[in-house]
C-alpha cells in the first residue's frame, strides 16, 4: 500500500482511497511486482509503478496497486470483486486489454470486460477511470491497429457514461512513433520514466474530475 500528497491550485487536500486495477502496466513490470505477485508489499524498485507517482503528488492519497503480469481481461474481471468491490475505494483505475491482444485477439474480446467493470463500479458508487491501453514495441500491424481500436472505444464509452478517461498510452509512446514506447526496458513495458508520465497523467485525471464534482 502507498500513501500521498497535497491537491493543485486552491482545492483543499483530500484523502482517497484509488485501486489500481490491471495486468503487468499496473503492477509495474520489468522492475517492480506488485503486493499480489510478491505479498505484502511488493518488491523491486519503487519508482517503476504509476501508484509510486501518484502517491508522489498527493501523499493524502492512498493508491493500492493490484496488477498481476501477463492477466487478460478476463481475468483482471475475476478479480473485480475481491480487489475492488471489497475496499470499496473512491475511484478504480481500470487497465486492461493488452495481453489479449497480444495473444492474438481483437479489441472486441477486451470491450464487453472492461464494460461490465466500469458498470459494476458505477452500481458500487466508486468511480471507474478508464485508461487506454499502452503500445508495446514489438507489436504487429495488427496488434497496434487493435490498440488503437480499443483505446478508440474506451474514449468514446467514456462520454456516454459520464466517467473520467486517462490517455495512458499517449503519456507513454513515443512522439515519432506512437505505437511505440518512449522508453523500455524490455521493448514491452515503460521505464520509470514512463510510469512516472502515467502517474502523472493519472493525477490530472482524477484532480479533474474533483474539480468538476466540487462545482456541481
Amino acid at each position: 500500500m502507498l500513501t500521498a500528497n497535497g491537491m493543485a491550485g486552491a482545492m483543499t487536500p483530500r484523502g482517497l482511497t484509488i485501486v489500481g486495477l490491471g495486468d503487468s502496466t499496473t503492477a509495474g513490470t520489468p522492475a517492480f511486482r506488485s503486493p499480489l505477485e510478491a505479498p505484502p508489499d511488493g518488491e523491486g524498485d519503487p519508482e517503476s509503478q504509476y501508484a509510486f507517482w501518484m502517491v508522489r503528488a498527493h501523499p493524502e492519497w492512498t493508491v493500492l496497486n493490484r496488477g498481476i503480469n501477463g492477466q487478460r481481461a478476463a481475468e483482471i474481471r475475476a478479480r473485480f470483486e475481491r480487489d475492488v468491490l471489497a475496499v470499496h475505494p473512491q475511484y478504480a483505475i481500470l487497465l486492461a486489454g493488452v495481453n489479449d491482444i497480444y495473444g492474438g485477439d481483437h479489441a472486441e474480446a477486451v470491450e464487453r470486460h472492461l464494460a461490465a467493470m466500469y458498470a459494476d463500479a458505477l452500481d458500487a458508487g466508486i468511480v471507474p477511470v478508464a485508461a487506454t491501453v499502452l503500445p508495446y514495441n514489438t507489436a504487429t500491424t495488427r496488434a497496434s491497429g487493435d490498440i488503437l481500436t480499443l483505446n478508440g472505444w474506451i474514449e468514446s464509452v467514456t462520454k456516454v457514461l459520464g466517467i473520467p478517461f486517462c490517455d495512458t498510452h499517449a503519456a507513454v509512446a513515443d512522439p515519432a512513433n506512437l505505437n511505440r514506447l518512449r522508453g523500455s526496458p524490455d521493448g514491452l513495458h515503460p521505464d520509470v520514466a514512463g510510469y512516472r508520465a502515467m502517474g502523472e497523467a493519472l493525477v490530472r485525471t482524477i484532480e479533474g474530475h474533483l474539480r468538476r464534482a466540487a462545482v456541481r
